[in-house]
């Protein structure tokens, strides 16, 4: 049927008062304007559009023909050390760390608020009540008894013309996305921690191995010290001497013995058990080898999908949808109220006819003397989006800083490998030929002499094993850096809710909660 533009229609006076209350709050008290209102969709208060950051073209080492443009192959970094009690170790912390499980509650609680936050959508006051009475009236010479039994259902429910509980809603979307990214952040720290502890013990295990052999070594030479002393070769000077070098290289046992157990009780922890002895189950190992170049792709595509990063920007975006609920308050509340019910003198007459009763009809409540109160919650919220800014961005200077300073912590810690290796092995040669010299009695192989040379081949290897860690820890420094292990492999059905529009609406019960955390549906960075 067609419209006739001719005739003229008109509103009854409860509506023309609402569109006139709407059209009176929109222009007077408002601060965002009728057309800017309709363009956010009917919702006052700004629309979120994530903001710049600052992040650097390119490394600082980007000639480094070490340093690969390549995508980061970050998921499941760990397992490019080819070590499988590694690998074990870090499904098991995935498993069982307590400070990961706690990350996880916090997804689950933001998960309920978002489903409170629905719930606010939909008639926000149901309630049902019922009740009876005895009542008693005296009059002139008589009294009158009588009952009444009742029953209603009332209804209030406040139409969001102004947005209210859609940005309500748009800021728990944000602030769930923004606890799955503190998640991640937790995971990308995990792994990191249990990869570097792991280093450590086997760096460790490496230097107690060098200062054992080094111990024999000079065991050796003080025996033959002793033998010298005794057929008038040598004097009590040459095996005080020997003595005391042998017993400042065993004191170093205990020492290293104790970072070892240290870090082992820090892999326990980080395993989610009591600290025990892991000796046995980690067994003998060598310090992971590594390639000489890593892929660390371009700042820009690689820092901004750090989990760190991202929940930064979703916490503002829940910051700003905040806003327009602040601002929801300078405008009239619109609801619609009904009740229903019955009531009678007989219960037998509850459901009878001529019992029921009933109303509806629009409600409208506005808080105009608020003296100042509602513009300095908004300014409150303004405020706190500012701080959320300046965080956010802060947090991805940060990332820049972290990962060129692990860059750079890889490509020395080579260098440095390279130069104790070469050390290393020249004092390896040193020391066999002294202690050759020495046992043939040679006069250029005096007591001293051994001693230092001896001492210094331990130090210098004991260098080397510290420089190969460092290359090791550059490339766990170089992943954590770039929120390496998220999103996690062990990850495997989704939990995270799409946002909430016309179209995904529902009632808050209609999903339910797993029993433990499964995997993420992530946004897109």
């Amino acid at each position: 049927m067609g419209c006739d533009h001719h005739q003229r229609r008109t509103l009854p006076a409860g509506r023309w008062a609402v569109v006139s209350t709407v059209a009176l709050a929109i222009g007077v008290l408002g601060c965002t304007s009728p057309r800017q209102w309709v363009a956010n969709g009917f919702k006052v208060g700004p629309n979120y559009c994530q903001p710049g950051a600052q992040v650097a073209e390119d490394w600082i080492d980007s000639d480094d023909k070490r340093v690969l443009t390549e995508p980061v192959e970050h998921e499941a970094w760990w397992s490019g050390f080819n070590d499988p009690v590694l690998n074990e170790l870090v499904a098991e912390a995935y498993r069982q760390n307590l400070t990961l499980r706690e990350a996880g509650g916090r997804i689950f609680e933001a998960r309920a608020l978002r489903r409170i936050a629905v719930g606010n959508f939909f008639p926000q006051q149901q309630d049902f009540s019922a009740s009876y009475s005895h009542n008693l009236t005296t009059g002139s010479g008589f009294d009158r008894h009588f009952s009444v039994w009742r029953g209603s259902f009332s209804l209030a429910w406040e139409v969001d013309f102004w947005g209210r509980y859609r940005r309500a809603i748009e800021s728990s979307d944000a602030a769930l996305d923004a606890s799955v990214f503190d998640y991640g952040d937790v995971v990308v720290t995990l792994v990191a921690d249990v990869a570097a502890t792991y280093i450590d013990i086997r760096t460790t295990q490496t230097r107690l191995e060098l200062v054992a052999r080094n111990v024999d070594n000079q065991r050796k030479t003080y025996d033959l010290t002793q033998k010298r002393r005794q057929a008038g070769e040598a004097s009590e000077v040459d095996v005080q001497q020997a003595k005391s070098s042998l017993a400042q290289t065993e004191a170093f046992v205990p020492q290293l013995e104790l970072a070892l157990r240290q870090s082992q009780n820090q892999l326990c922890v980080l395993l989610g058990i009591p600290p025990e002895d892991l000796g046995p189950r980690l067994g003998e190992g060598r310090i992971p080898n590594v390639d000489p170049e890593i892929a660390v792709g371009i700042p820009a595509a690689t820092l901004m999908r750090r989990p760190d990063v991202r929940r930064a920007e979703r916490q503002l975006a829940a910051q700003s949808a905040l806003i327009g609920v602040a601002e929801a308050d300078l405008y009239p509340q619109i609801s619609l109220v009904g009740t229903v019910g019955r009531s009678a003198n007989q219960f037998a007459d509850i459901f009878r006819g001529g019992s029921g009763f009933g109303s509806v009809g629009p409600n409208l409540t506005w808080n105009l003397l608020n003296y100042g109160r509602i513009f300095g919650s908004i300014e409150v919220q303004q405020a706190r989006f500012q701080q959320l800014l300046s965080s956010y961005r802060q947090t991805v200077l940060l990332a820049n800083l972290e990962a060129e300073n692990a860059i750079a912590q890889f490509l020395r810690a080579q260098e440095r490998l390279e130069s104790q290796l070469v050390a290393a092995e020249a004092a390896g040669k040193t020391n066999d030929l002294i202690n050759e010299l020495f046992e043939k009695g040679d006069e250029n192989a005096d007591f001293n002499r051994v001693f230092n040379v001896q001492n210094f081949k331990t130090q210098q290897e004991e260098s080397a094993a510290i420089a190969k860690g460092a290359v090791a820890q550059g490339v766990v420094a170089i992943y954590r850096s770039v929120g390496g292990g998220w999103p996690s492999p062990f990850l495997a059905q989704p939990v995270v809710s799409p946002p909430v529009t016309a179209e995904t609406m529902e009632a808050p019960d209609a999903e339910e909660v797993p029993a433990d955390l499964p995997a993420l549906n992530l946004p897109a960075p």
